[in-house]
């Protein structure tokens, strides 16, 4: 059995089917097969297979009101993918600590080039990045980046967003006022949703991750590829960004109000830019430091083990 996938989860290429399908590739077929990995409560428990719930979300999503009333006692055991993500699940549905284990997500550490750690030439712009669905601070991007536009001609902005990720079943009209609006701020470039191989060459050519999140993230696989990339990664201690961030990016106080949450982003990013602008040192080995960890942390191969040694369990 092992992956207990549905048509939405087969339709679509998100963070939660990213990790699914590169877990189906590393583990052996014959040890998966004793399994029911469900990645919601839609598939009905097949006989003879331990049943096992892999938590991707926040939990006061609706994927998983079926956990309430004990409604967890049907999984023998369930996975989350940050500790910040579990104690949310364990305090709201009154699940017992045994029932639980947590593995983040995984990626494959990013190759870069030769030099990537030096500063950026005088000649040449400042790259920043976003690489989320929009509703994960596109709009608090927009504003602060079309100041940064304001001021500066030496700091370019790609956008690589849409819900396509998700397949047909999140349309993009009502963001695409969002998008014709950030076509209109000078050197912003707008791609959309793009291959996860494509996306991870782009991340090799930028240096700063541009990620204001106002959704509360688990285990933010956007991240984790952006300090692999040895980006400079600006975010909110915001749900379980810390966790993923472990102390090595350029975190700050996330605001609950839109605007201040704006300017707190935007002096953050100034602040970046002009210490990659000046060539500061300390930055380049911290970069090197958290790539170095992010890759020894988050990699698949270290996952996969992990995830084998727990079925095996």
């Amino acid at each position: 059995m092992g992956i207990a996938w549905n048509d939405r989860h087969r339709r679509s290429s998100g963070g939660t089917e990213l990790m699914a399908r590169a877990l189906e590739r590393r583990l052996p077929g014959d040890l998966l097969d004793r399994f029911q990995v469900h990645l919601d409560g839609t598939a009905p428990p097949e006989p003879g297979k331990i049943q096992i719930l892999w938590c991707h979300l926040h939990h006061r999503l609706p994927e998983f009101a079926h956990l309430a009333d004990g409604g967890w006692q049907r999984y023998e055991r369930i996975v989350f993918v940050s500790n910040w993500q579990a104690q949310g699940h364990l305090g709201y549905f009154g699940i017992p600590w045994s029932r639980c284990v947590v593995l983040h997500n995984a990626i494959e550490p990013i190759q870069l080039d030769d030099g990537h750690f030096e500063p950026v030439p005088a000649d040449r712009p400042i790259r920043l990045i976003y690489t989320s669905v929009p509703d994960r601070g596109l709009l608090i991007l927009y504003h602060a980046f079309r100041e940064i536009a304001r001021q500066r001609e030496d700091v370019e902005l790609d956008v690589f967003s849409s819900y396509q990720l998700y397949g047909q079943l999140w349309p993009d009209q009502a963001c695409q006022p969002l998008f014709d609006a950030l076509r209109q701020v000078p050197r912003v470039s707008y791609h959309g949703a793009v291959p996860n191989e494509q996306l991870r060459k782009e991340l090799a050519s930028a240096h700063v991750h541009a990620f204001p999140s106002v959704v509360p993230e688990t285990g933010c696989v956007a991240l984790m590829e952006a300090m692999s990339a040895g980006l400079v990664c600006v975010h909110p201690n915001y749900g379980g960004l810390y966790e993923t961030a472990a102390g090595l990016t350029m975190m700050y106080q996330w605001h609950e109000d839109p605007g201040a949450h704006a300017a707190i982003f935007y002096s953050t990013l100034m602040n970046v830019i002009n210490a990659l602008r000046a060539g500061n040192p300390r930055v380049r080995a911290g970069l090197a430091a958290q790539k170095a960890i992010a890759d020894a942390q988050y990699n698949w191969d270290r996952r996969a083990g992990q995830w084998e040694a727990f079925l095996r369990a």
